[in-house]
């Protein structure tokens, strides 16, 4: 029994580990590659769940399909809907899907196949039930329609529920949602059916709590990034395009605005230089200068003072003065120092 706990335990760490590190990637490779993941993983829990493969402990019973690989899924859906958005969770709503619906199809087609035959029956494909495969698939889309509907719900802000309580909440609530619509769809009518309703939402719980802190620690982390936080979007967003089209319009918006923005400053700085141009004068080449009175011949032959000159061809004032040798000479009356 402890064998199979701790081989129950590495392979939901693994499989919760991997999903989160797919979606981590992302911003470098896309979704694509995440998408085929958790094709991939919803085949498997269609097998493992068929198969019925389940680990017993201390009188709970674990069913790998719905331990593993399930709440992998339902981990990977909650980061994509938390991050990426509506359309990114419909994609990925679809892939489990269309998965699940084919994965038992194709399982009974082959054994039909086989049956035609006359060959031995297939023992590593486990023969599909009608009744339970139809119950997963329609409660596996309730449930994370149910995900997004609850996150948005408990991220009002009247309500004021950190983001470690929401998660927790929206992820048990999940869970048991899907313990009541499964049992309800598969077993419903049967004796065991209560049992396995009150044994499920036992395990789911003890689930709950043993994922919980994986998926706070990515939410948190990946709301720390530069560029990635966690939006508030309508109770309903994951139903309808609205909130898509109002975030592209919000966005296309805010960058038409940051254009004009831009070209007001060009057209600004470029009239800024073009007035600053325009005053700028400036005194290049050799200047013809008389060497007894100081004046400067001009372009038209003419002698002007010098400090017409230079007036005429810079920005500079003159503002006259005397400097301290011929005011000793000029005003010897005077003490010199206070002229300094």
């Amino acid at each position: 029994m402890k064998t199979d706990l701790v081989i129950l335990v590495i392979e939901a760490m693994s499989a919760y580990l991997l999903v989160l590190l797919a979606h981590s990637l992302r911003s470098r490779v896309g979704l694509a590659h995440f998408y085929a993941l958790i094709g991939g993983l919803t085949a498997v829990m269609s097998w493992v769940t068929d198969a019925g493969v389940r680990v017993d402990v201390a009188g709970i019973s674990f069913m790998v399909g719905s331990t593993v690989f399930y709440t992998a899924l339902l981990l990977g859906v909650f980061v994509v809907y938390v991050f990426d958005g509506p359309r990114a969770t419909r994609v990925a709503i679809s892939t489990i899907a269309g998965v699940s619906i084919m994965v038992p199809l194709i399982a009974f087609v082959l054994h039909q196949q086989v049956g035609i035959s006359g060959h031995a029956p297939l023992g590593a494909i486990p023969v599909p039930s009608l009744r339970i495969n139809t119950a997963s698939v329609l409660a596996t889309v309730a449930d994370l329609v149910f995900l997004a509907v609850a996150w948005e719900f408990l991220g009002k802000p009247r309500l004021r529920i950190p983001l470690w309580l929401r998660s927790f909440l929206t992820l048990l609530g999940v869970m048991w949602l899907d313990v009541f619509l499964f049992s309800t769809g598969a077993f419903a009518g049967k004796a065991e059916y209560v049992g396995i309703m009150s044994g499920t939402l036992l395990s789911r719980l003890v689930i709950s709590v043993f994922a919980y802190p994986l998926l706070y620690l990515y939410l948190n982390w990946q709301n720390k990034k530069v560029g990635i936080v966690i939006e508030h979007r309508p109770v309903l967003a994951i139903l309808t395009e609205i909130t898509e089209m109002k975030a592209e319009l919000s966005l296309a918006q805010r960058e038409i605005e940051r254009r004009k923005r831009v070209e007001r400053e060009k057209e600004d700085l470029i009239e800024e230089l073009r007035h600053a141009l325009s005053e700028v004068k400036t005194l290049r080449g050799f200047l013809p200068i008389c060497a007894n009175c100081g004046k400067i011949r001009n372009d038209q032959g003419c002698w002007q003072p010098f400090e017409a000159y230079v007036q005429q061809h810079s920005e500079a004032m003159f503002s006259h003065s005397i400097c301290t040798e011929c005011a000793r000479l000029l005003y010897p009356e005077y003490r010199p120092s206070s002229l300094e």
